[in-house]
């Protein structure tokens, strides 16, 4: 090997070694690295609310057997959509956290639906909890069936198409990683939990004017 090849070999070597370090270090970091350094990460499979590009971000964690999240839903909901969502000010992601199979089950149902029917059928399950929720006394695990398909079918769905939405296992899979990334990262133990730009701002029907300021306060460090 000539002495000039030599010079290139090394060069070559030194370029790789320093991409190496570069990559550990994050200096090139990806989607992931950015969203770890923001204390959050947003997944392909989000579903999502408002504008991608808003600097502030509002992940709920929810469960649509929980009749607080039900209240929230209700009750202050609305007035953040419309107000933060609706206006592109805000970014709002909707992940499902189950408090039990049942959760999944309805989870799985609304995954089967257009993405743009999505939203109008978590309502429909919270608006319709006595129907299918075993907090509302619904025997387990007839009741709870028979409940979700109907609302299944009010959302234009046959029996037949409920049934086969939630023996996905694929779906199953999925949503455990949800669940089990929301763990680790936000030590949720309750729904519906509220993450603010990567931060956890608390748990429980927090009422509209709370969360207003809360978002307001973000929105204004971002300016």
């Amino acid at each position: 090997m000539s002495r000039k090849n030599l010079f290139i070999v090394l060069g070559l070597v030194v370029l790789i070694a320093a991409a190496g370090i570069g990559w550990s270090m994050g200096l090139f970091g990806g989607s992931n690295d950015a969203a770890s350094a923001k204390g959050y990460e947003l997944f392909p499979t989000d579903r999502t609310m408002g504008n991608p590009k808003s600097p502030v971000v509002l992940i709920e964690y929810a469960a649509p057997s929980c009749p607080v999240c039900a209240a929230f839903n209700v009750q202050a909901f609305p007035q953040i959509k419309a107000k933060y969502i609706d206006t592109n000010k805000i970014f709002y992601v909707f992940r499902v956290f189950p408090l039990r199979p049942d959760d999944g089950e309805a989870e799985k149902i609304a995954r089967c639906l257009p993405e743009d029917k999505y939203f109008s059928f978590i309502d429909l399950l919270f608006k319709n909890q006595p129907k299918w929720d075993v907090e509302y006394g619904v025997q387990a695990p007839e009741g709870v069936h028979e409940g979700l398909v109907l609302l299944g079918r009010i959302a234009g769905m046959s029996r037949e198409q409920v049934d086969q939405c939630m023996v996905n296992k694929a779906e199953d899979d999925r949503i455990n990683k949800v669940s089990a990334d929301g763990e680790a990262r936000y030590s949720i133990t309750g729904t519906p939990t509220f993450i603010l730009n990567g931060v956890s701002v608390g748990s429980g029907n927090i009422p509209y004017e709370t969360m207003s300021k809360l978002l307001d306060t973000e929105l204004a460090k971002q300016h």
